[in-house]
């Protein structure tokens, strides 16, 4: 017999939804980071590509699993319930990732805070003063990436969800029924 959804259910499960989510994007970026270590520029542009290709399609599938195992995992869930647990799944793993970029930047040695400020400033053509405030910014660096981080991937997230979680109710309308399944969840029961 199926358990009835509630908030404590969606909480659950969405809190164990957001450490897989966190757990593979923490993972590809530490493997973004150690290809940073080998110094090859090529080797460093590859692995980002690709990990963020993994990173990105890997989570659509991670959501669709997560939205179909609460979907059969309990009795009476709407569209509702999965767009609520992918949202929730998403602040959660955001802030993990959050957390781990934050991390690296405040790990990053004196010296790559230097290059970075120096690219920045022989790109955009910045002054002595202006210079002066990007060195300064610089220090409150890993809090803005914390919080403009979580932020991507909360309303990342959410979108996804919003949309994934219709699908996964529409993909129903277009199975056949089974004989013990006189009662079908309908986009137009939600």
């Amino acid at each position: 017999m199926k358990k009835t959804v509630d908030n404590t259910a969606l909480w659950n499960e969405a809190a164990k939804a957001g450490f897989l989510f966190g757990a593979v994007s923490v993972g590809c970026l530490t493997l973004k980071e150690l290809s940073a270590l080998s110094g090859s520029a090529f080797l460093v542009q590859a692995a980002a590509i690709i990990l963020w290709a993994v990173e990105f399609f890997g989570c659509i599938l991670l959501m669709k699993k997560v939205m179909l195992d609460l979907r059969d995992k309990y009795e009476g869930v709407k569209m509702e319930h999965t767009r609520k647990m992918g949202s929730r799944a998403a602040l959660l793993s955001g802030m993990l990732l959050a957390s781990a970029q934050a991390l690296f930047i405040m790990e990053m040695p004196e010296s790559g805070m230097t290059e970075v400020v120096d690219s920045l400033a022989g790109t955009m053509q910045l002054g002595t003063a202006q210079r002066e405030q990007l060195e300064g910014m610089m220090d409150k660096l890993p809090v803005y990436t914390f919080v403009f981080g979580w932020l991507y991937c909360y309303l990342y997230g959410s979108l996804l969800a919003s949309f994934m979680s219709r699908y996964i109710f529409l993909q129903r309308l277009f199975l056949p029924l089974n004989d013990d399944s006189q009662n079908p969840n309908t986009p137009d029961e939600q």
